[in-house]
């Protein structure tokens, strides 16, 4: 899904949310790396992250295409600063077509901003209009100012899994689900 890009004013700097461009893949790779370096609270280790130009341009490709999928490039006065996302929970199943899964990925020193929230009312005023009833969320367990924001946006614990993360220190935090009911 492509959407008209949206400029904001975030104290006294421009932020522009954006649909990604082919020309974004490379630098969309390195953010992951970067982003993923940064926080415990992501999906992977750096350098588990092994896209190549080629994957990236395809899963670009694939989102701007989508009538059930929305990325979302987040840029502070022309800086990358992070994406958010949503796509469909329900696959090839009719029952689960009500649900959207949402993302939300920040560069350390964009946080604190006010970003995520902004990045995130964008996020669900897209994901409500495409029609979706909920949506889902994974947050990890101690991302406390993320945990926060989404409460404030609407959204509900739903359940936890136990160690669902382990670490290369050997500790463990939970993965914990939160929705949001439109």
């Amino acid at each position: 899904m492509i959407v008209d890009e949206e400029r904001y004013e975030l104290n006294g700097r421009e932020v522009v949310l954006r649909c990604p461009r082919p020309e974004d893949a490379d630098m969309l790779i390195e953010y992951l790396k970067l982003v993923t370096g940064e926080t415990r609270f992501l999906f992977c280790e750096s350098d588990e992250v092994e896209y190549t130009t080629e994957s990236e341009l395809e899963f670009l490709k694939e989102h701007n295409e989508a009538e059930d999928a929305l990325l979302l490039l987040a840029f502070v006065d022309g800086e990358h600063a992070g994406n958010c996302s949503f796509n469909s929970k329900g696959g090839a199943s009719r029952r689960a077509k009500h649900r959207a899964e949402v993302g939300i990925a920040l560069r350390q020193r964009f946080t604190g901003l006010g970003l995520g929230r902004l990045m995130m009312e964008s996020l669900m005023k897209h994901v409500e209009a495409a029609g979706y009833e909920q949506a889902e969320l994974v947050v990890v367990e101690s991302n406390d100012r993320a945990y926060h924001l989404y409460e404030t946006l609407g959204f509900k614990e739903c359940g936890r899994i136990p160690n669902g993360n382990k670490y290369d220190d050997g500790t463990y935090l939970d993965d914990i689900f939160m929705i949001k009911k439109f």
